[in-house]
């Protein structure tokens, strides 16, 4: 971008993302400049910052630490893409010299507007000004200054210290009449939402190339007589009317090593000139720009031959191939900043820059300054170290399959080495490629290594490991049901000890299920929660059907399995030879004896396959939430340990005590022994309800056959996450599996009409039924999987528990009525507001893995729902 000289009444015309430095002697009325022009949290002036560190805008003695300060937001602002404009003097070079390097270091494009005017006016405005105690010589050193560095009217000086612009306003009717117009970087395309068709490496093939055009349904008008490849393109027709029409995007890199470098640059240069296509340059197109320039080039790497081509071209098409190699832009940002497009690819601190660097590495990627044993440079992956919310599609390098690494992907195939050329459709992310003709060049670097593809993905190469910055520290995760939803610190390296020390394969680790709320409270006698309560909480939010499940003995388990280790391999990138995973809510293995998970796990897939739902759900995997009897290992020590020595310690007490208290009322008599004797009673009468309670989740496990799974949810499959399904269609689903082996049981449900009191008072008799046999309760869930009120979304699920489990959670005698009076005071507000989280999060994990997205972005969602159940919370809820 050239200088300019601004005259009375010119627009500035500042790039949208630059660093601007008003130069100007005190006076020269610089700070109003920036008032008329900018918005106020645009500038950045130094008096201002004075103020901040001294409460004094005028200590010239904070000077140092004034500037410090403004440096340092300068580069916050730059590093979010902000334009910032620097109100001070700056009229010495090294003044100016820090923000040129500022500039740089951030990838946008400094422009000085100096404001020289005459010495005279900026002596008698400082006259009178309070803050302007100085003497006149303090301007004349300044006026001085800043002419000696402008090198002239022009400031040829700034822009030999590095500024991309120089605008000069040399009198009160210049700056009077001056305007200031932002213009969008030339790689702003974010207006451009596609659909596109994007080219990798082409390099001269040109046959392979027409070929993939045509596959991917444009039209091709071969006029007779015409040069090859001076053809005209027609777009696929459109899938509906009034749908965008789809474009060519080729990634560079047309000419070189290939047989008709000349026939690619005619097809694309036509097809840009007639909007059917956009193009970036790659380095070999570049290489050839500079031959074209006169400049003198090694003819290496394939240009001999592109040369040897265009030999018998003429002047014209020579010259025509010289503009539109020079026209082109080393980057485009599309679709809102969802898209980049460069040849080499492009890091997120450079994407919508503009700088050399930038440029350099849009068109030959980054090195380690290393070279490898063919005398190649060594490529820094910068794409495994990606964490930007863009899809970046690029090229340069040729790899065998194109491949998706942390949202970007190299789609170079290369096709003149004997590989494919392939074309990445957007936004519908699918390859479609051609094979090479012939091998029209040998690569210095073999290709394909022993002829073989990598076993695992890219993507799943790199996810072998997690990275701890990814998950520690305070977070924003955002999901679909739930925006920003907040994880502190302290939640997060609680959860760190956990999933570190204790968590399964992270590769298997998908989803965890969320924490579950209680119904309110109700005040029936002898009762802390009755279905009425839930029925009132989704009938009051406009809900007219739920299902009810009942709620079985057992500890709430996560099961993925596969239909076969190729699957497993492909989808989760395990090479092991397992099969799938059963795992708690914390994320731990519930089997501790790996043959039993592998027998366990046989026998699910084998329903699965009688059931014929691998075909029915076209998938190879699935994730189930379910119910696993009896409790698993850790949940049943906990029985023994804590609630059997409860037990125990009472019984052993009471055994004691009430026959004591029994004679004594007897011996003695009296309305003060014979209530106490009756409350002892009734507290053995507890104990023995108590206990008979827990005992029912304890069982000694001998085999496989003792255990009972029960599935309630088919989360996800490759098609998609099952939350389109409402909860009848999961419960018929799943049901189907139980008829082909014991080891599986159907959950008992019912549907209720909550707008029928007849439908709702036949489930509450249900649930009493059930309850009074010492059933654990119910879980009480709208129809629709994901269901919403006028104040958002609605529980997923409330529990309904029964008495006499009850009793297990809060003790023996929680049914007393000063127990249960105060229990009744219980606050369901957090729990409830844990629930939604930790739910949108399990949901928002899902749906990044069926997209494919990289495993720590699955991850970020996991991580946070056991993160947040280390948030304090009365457990028993």
């Amino acid at each position: 971008m050239m200088p300019y000289q601004q005259r009375s009444g010119f627009a500035i015309q500042l790039p949208e993302l630059s660093l601007v430095v008003l130069a100007g002697p005190s006076g020269s009325g610089k700070s109003s400049f920036a008032r008329k022009h900018f918005k106020p949290t645009e500038v950045l002036s130094s008096d201002y910052c004075r103020g901040l560190v001294s409460d004094d805008e005028n200590n010239q003695a904070a000077t140092h630490d004034a500037f410090d300060v403004l440096h340092y937001i300068a580069g916050k602002r730059l590093k979010n893409g902000l334009l910032t404009v620097i109100d001070a003097t700056n009229v010495r070079p090294e003044d100016r010299r820090q923000y040129v390097q500022l500039a740089r270091e951030h990838h946008c494009l400094p422009v000085a507007i100096v404001l020289n005017l005459p010495e005279r006016l900026c002596q008698d405005r400082n006259v009178g000004r309070a803050d302007r105690d100085f003497g006149p010589h303090v301007i004349r050193n300044q006026c001085m200054a800043l002419r000696r560095g402008m090198g002239g009217r022009q400031g040829r000086g700034l822009q030999r210290e590095g500024f991309r612009q120089v605008w000069v306003l040399e009198s009160e009717g210049d700056v009077t009449a001056a305007t200031v117009e932002r213009t969008p970087l030339w790689n702003n395309k974010k207006h451009e939402h596609g659909p596109f068709d994007i080219i990798g490496d082409v390099h001269g093939c040109f046959d392979e190339l027409v070929e993939l055009i045509e596959s991917l349904g444009y039209g091709i008008e071969r006029r007779a007589g015409a040069p090859e490849g001076d053809w005209s393109l027609t777009p696929p027709a459109l899938p509906h009317e009034g749908a965008p029409e789809r474009r060519l995007l080729f990634l560079g890199d047309l000419v070189d090593r290939g047989p008709n470098s000349p026939a690619v640059l005619r097809l694309a240069m036509r097809a840009v000139r007639e909007g059917r296509a956009m193009c970036v340059p790659g380095n070999h197109d570049i290489k050839l720009l500079r031959k074209l320039n006169g400049r003198n080039v090694q003819i290496t790497h394939g240009l001999a031959e592109t040369l040897e081509q265009l030999e018998g071209e003429s002047p014209e098409f020579i010259e025509e191939i010289r503009k539109f190699i020079d026209s082109l832009v080393s980057h485009y940002v599309l679709d809102d900043g969802r898209l980049v497009v460069a040849h080499a690819g492009l890091k997120e601190s450079m994407q919508g820059r503009g700088s050399g660097a930038v440029r350099e590495f849009c068109l030959y990627g980054e090195t380690t300054g290393e070279t490898d044993e063919f005398g190649l440079p060594v490529r820094y992956n910068w794409a495994a170290e990606y964490r930007g919310g863009a899809m970046v599609v690029y090229g340069h390098t040729p790899v065998p399959e194109a491949d998706w690494l942390n949202g970007t992907i190299c789609i170079d195939t290369g096709c003149v080495f004997g590989g494919k050329l392939t074309a990445l459709r957007y936004p519908e992310r699918e390859r479609v490629s051609v094979d090479a003709k012939a091998v029209y060049a040998e690569p210095v670097r073999p290709f394909l290594p022993d002829g073989s593809v990598a076993e695992l993905t890219a993507q799943q190469q790199h996810d072998d490991m997690l990275h701890l910055a990814d998950v520690v520290g305070k977070r924003i995760v955002d999901t679909r049901l739930q925006r920003n939803i907040t994880i502190r610190e302290e939640n997060a390296t609680a959860a760190l000890e956990v999933m570190s020390r204790f968590a399964a394969d992270p590769r298997w680790l998908i989803y965890l299920p969320p924490t579950m709320s209680p119904c309110e409270t109700s005040e029936r006698a002898g009762l802390l929660e009755h279905p009425a309560e839930a029925f009132d909480y989704y009938r009051s939010r406009g809900v007219a059907a739920v299902v009810c499940e009942e709620k079985h003995m057992g500890s709430r388990a996560v099961v993925v399995v596969c239909r076969n280790e190729d699957a497993a391999r492909e989808r989760f990138g395990v090479t092991t030879g397992e099969v799938g995973i059963v795992y708690t809510r914390t994320g731990r293995r519930f089997f501790s004896d790996e043959q039993l998970e592998a027998a366990f796990l046989d026998r699910l897939r084998a329903s699965i396959e009688a059931a014929g739902l691998w075909e029915e759900l076209g998938t190879s995997w699935m994730c189930l939430d379910c119910e696993l009897m009896p409790w698993s290992a850790k949940a049943q020590g906990l029985l023994r340990e804590q609630y059997a020595a409860v037990g125990s310690a009472a019984r052993f007490t009471l055994a004691e005590a009430v026959p004591a208290l029994g004679a004594a009322a007897e011996r003695i008599g009296g309305d003060e022994i014979r209530d106490l004797l009756a409350r002892y009673e009734a507290r053995r009468a507890s104990i023995t309800k108590y206990t008979d309670a827990y005992r029912q989740y304890c069982w000694e496990v001998g085999s496989l056959e003792d255990y009972k799974l029960a599935p309630f949810h088919l989360l996800a499959t490759e098609r998609g996450v099952h939350t389109d399904r409402d909860h009848l269609w999961h419960m018929a689903t799943l049901a189907r599996l139980a008829g082909h082996d014991a080891l599986l049981l159907a959950t008992n449900h019912r549907m209720v009409d909550l707008t029928d009191e007849a439908s709702s008072a036949d489930a509450i008799a249900w649930w009493e039924s059930m309850t009074a046999r010492g059933g654990e309760g119910m879980v009480v869930k709208p129809r629709e999987f994901i269901a919403r009120g006028s104040l958002g979304l609605l529980q997923p699920a409330v529990k309904c528990r029964g008495p006499e489990y009850l009793r297990i959670i809060y003790g023996p005698e929680y049914l007393a009525p000063e127990n249960l009076e105060r229990l009744r005071r219980r606050g369901l507000k957090h729990k409830r507001s844990l629930a939604l989280r930790e739910f949108a999060l399990g949901i928002e994990s899902l749906e990044r893995f069926v997209r494919r997205e990289p495993l720590r972005r699955v991850h970020e969602c996991v991580f946070g729902v056991l993160a947040l159940e280390s948030e304090p919370v009365d457990p028993r809820l």
